[in-house]
């Protein structure tokens, strides 16, 4: 059985894509800076498992960004 479930973490973040893209990016966060955890104790071992443990304790979450932001892949 997966540590945390889906339906706990959906609960946090509203998209399956959101939680995938900030999830891999806290992980990668983690595994360059060491030191850098949230959390007193986690059950994972690997960085994105930590990174999904954080958003189901609700210590990650995902900011919203301003909508007139433009962003060079986008032009």
């Amino acid at each position: 059985m997966l540590y945390p479930s889906v339906d706990t973490l959906k609960k946090e973040i509203d998209s399956k894509y959101s939680l995938v893209s900030l999830a891999s990016k806290r992980a990668r966060q983690m595994q360059e800076e060491q030191g850098t955890e949230r959390l007193h104790k986690y059950v994972s071992y690997k960085s994105v498992g930590k990174a999904l443990e954080e958003v189901a304790a609700g210590v990650l979450t995902k900011v919203s960004q301003d909508e007139s932001t433009v962003y060079e892949d986008e032009i």
